[in-house]
């Protein structure tokens, strides 16, 4: 099987769109998400997403191969909240690795299916690692400015454990994703490099923020070429930004990363912005449209799709990455 960094100087690679927006269509229930094993779990469940790898497993494996079979050469485990300290609003602190685990193993049994299929397009699995729902560097009381409510060591702890498991589980790269504070992505990163160490393997990783507004800043307050610098001395594998705005919002800030850094480049934005009900209006070609444009400059090497997006918008925009060449390669930018 080639090297995914191979591939990457080949062609661009197309990642998978939202596992959230895909379940939303099924419409679990709480008693669907409890399952018979947590049936008499004293917390409510639904909307815990990742808790489907062990209560709905089949419509997990369903999400990862409409992706694949849209064109997708990577999905994502369905692992974004797969911490400890994400799971404690659920009382679940104690299934993370089993999560984690689960999460992995679906989504490589249907990468293999789909490789063994065609070994010319091989399909890779990424471990999904999200921000927490806690910030390492700012304060959520307005009137405690220098309050933290978690700490640096809390979260590498966390995400070191659901690192081990998606390992185990069969991941092929790891993606830290949607980051709003470069502080949290740190502890992940340096999580990460602790595991490599420990266990003398090597893993691809994937980076990507977020650019929460106009402003072009992420959450924490960092322009894009700051976020850049502030995880350039990990040897990762791709930079990019995913979520909170739509594909043309993401353009300036793809320009900026492109010509400052050695590696890799991904975006995978939303399908727009949401409308008053929080919903996604953009369609397949609309979202493909605009994405067009990332090809045409030449700024990415990996591409695909967060909120609102689905196996159609996929396969719009793998339709559309064929016809381009990847990102080349700067060296020694930055």
């Amino acid at each position: 099987m080639k090297n995914i960094k191979e591939l990457l100087t080949e062609r661009v690679l197309v990642l998978d769109g939202a596992m959230g927006t895909m379940l939303q269509r099924y419409k679990f229930t709480e008693e669907d998400f409890r399952g018979e094993r947590f049936k008499d779990w004293g917390h409510p469940l639904q909307g815990n997403n990742d808790l489907l790898s062990l209560t709905q497993p089949d419509a997990i494996a369903e999400v990862h191969r409409k992706y694949f079979e849209a064109g997708a050469d990577i999905v994502e485990t369905n692992t974004f909240s797969g911490t400890t300290i994400a799971m404690a609003d659920y009382n679940m602190e104690t299934l993370v690795y089993e999560l984690n685990y689960e999460s992995a193993r679906i989504a490589k049994k249907v990468a293999d299916e789909f490789t063994a299929k065609n070994p010319d397009k091989p399909r890779f699995v990424a471990g999904s690692i999200g921000p927490t729902n806690k910030t390492a560097s700012m304060s959520p009381d307005v009137n405690d400015p220098g309050f933290r409510a978690i700490s640096f060591d809390d979260l590498r702890i966390a995400y070191k454990q659901q690192v081990e498991a998606l390992l185990d589980g069969g991941s092929d790269l790891l993606l830290v994703e949607t980051i709003f504070d470069t502080l949290n992505a740190k502890a992940a990163l340096f999580a990460i490099e602790e595991v490599k160490e420990e266990r003398g393997v090597e893993i691809p990783i994937m980076v990507s923020g977020t650019i929460t507004d106009a402003s072009g800043r992420t959450l924490s307050g960092q322009t894009a070429e700051a976020f850049l610098i502030s995880i350039s001395h990990i040897p990762i594998l791709s930079v990019g930004f995913n979520c909170a705005l739509g594909a043309n919002q993401l353009v300036p800030h793809l320009e900026v990363l492109s010509g400052k850094t050695e590696f890799f480049v991904s975006a995978h934005p939303n399908a727009g912005l949401p409308n008053a009900f929080g919903e996604y209006d953009e369609t397949p070609p609309q979202m493909a449209a605009q994405i067009k444009e990332y090809l045409e400059k030449g700024l990415v090497n990996i591409v695909g799709g967060c909120c609102g997006t689905t196996p159609a918008h996929i396969r719009a925009i793998a339709d559309l990455a064929e016809n381009f060449k990847p990102r080349k390669l700067l060296v020694d930018s930055i």
